[in-house]
This record gives C-alpha cells, structure tokens and sequence, in this order.
C-alpha cells in the first residue's frame, strides 16, 4: 500500500469477507486489522485479489 486510496482498497477488500465486523489498513505500518471471525487464509487472499500482497 503507497496512497490512501491502497488503504481503502484494502479495507474495502477485507469487510466485504463473511464475519468480518471492521477493518482497518494503515500503509505506514504496512499492516491491516480486522474484527470478526473471518479464517485468515480468507483474509489473505482477499487482499491478493484486490491486487496486492499479504500473509497471515
């Protein structure tokens, strides 16, 4: 993530998981948070699939 709009993407990636309740992206920590119960390998590749990289 380099722009606010990759912090949204993100964000926007990740409530749309079943069981997620919020998520938060924040570009300088190069890090996301998530409330809820969403599998974390579910979380990983919908960020992959919003077009960037990440891991549990």
């Amino acid at each position: 993530m380099t722009c606010g709009h990759c912090e949204q993407t993100v964000e926007e990636a990740l409530q749309e998981v079943s069981g997620v309740t919020d998520a938060t992206a924040d570009r300088e920590a190069k890090q996301a948070s998530v409330d809820g119960d969403a599998e974390p390998t579910v979380l990983v590749q919908a960020v992959e699939d919003a077009g960037y990289t990440a891991y549990a």
